[in-house]
């Protein structure tokens, strides 16, 4: 079995604000309420390997990976896969940016399977992503609707 999320939330602010507070990873701290810490370990082209470090979680467990992300501006899109993939046997993520009326949908869409001897299976992690993904999306929206208020780049959004 293989595990499969797709998220999405619609943002009041245009395209190019949300794709640029989203993608700049050096400030995902302070975007996810998950990480704690971002450590850019290269750059080639538009493709960037990053380390991520979590909180430390309900046991005192502080979870730490690799992945690369590699932008497409004209797409509107992002490819991101786990390079440490740890408890995943593979983990690619597809994040999609949509102008809308009400101004920016993003989607998240999750592909992964867990390694057979991962301390839980696809399901769980697939009711645990979903269920985190909408807490992350959330706290973004709210970030990213602030940083549009205080810069007035809601103008041009209609109903």
């Amino acid at each position: 079995m293989t595990g499969h999320t797709q998220n999405e939330i619609t943002i009041a602010a245009p395209v190019d604000l949300v794709w640029e507070v989203t993608n700049d990873l050096e400030n995902w701290p302070q975007l996810f309420s998950e990480y704690a810490s971002v450590e850019i370990l290269s750059r080639e082209g538009h493709r960037t390997t990053f380390r991520l470090t979590m909180h430390p979680d309900e046991n005192g467990t502080v979870w730490s990976w690799v992945s690369e992300r590699e932008p497409d501006r004209d797409a509107l899109t992002v490819k991101a896969r786990r390079v440490e993939t740890g408890p995943f046997a593979h983990m690619d993520i597809h994040w999609r940016y949509e102008e809308v009326p009400a101004g920016t949908r993003m989607v998240w869409t999750q592909d992964f399977a867990m390694k057979p001897d991962a301390p839980v299976d696809d399901a769980w992690m697939t009711d645990n992503i979903n269920r985190n993904s909408k807490v992350q999306m959330a706290l973004i929206r709210e970030r990213v609707e602030k940083i549009a208020a205080e810069r007035g780049a809601s103008a041009g959004l209609t109903d």
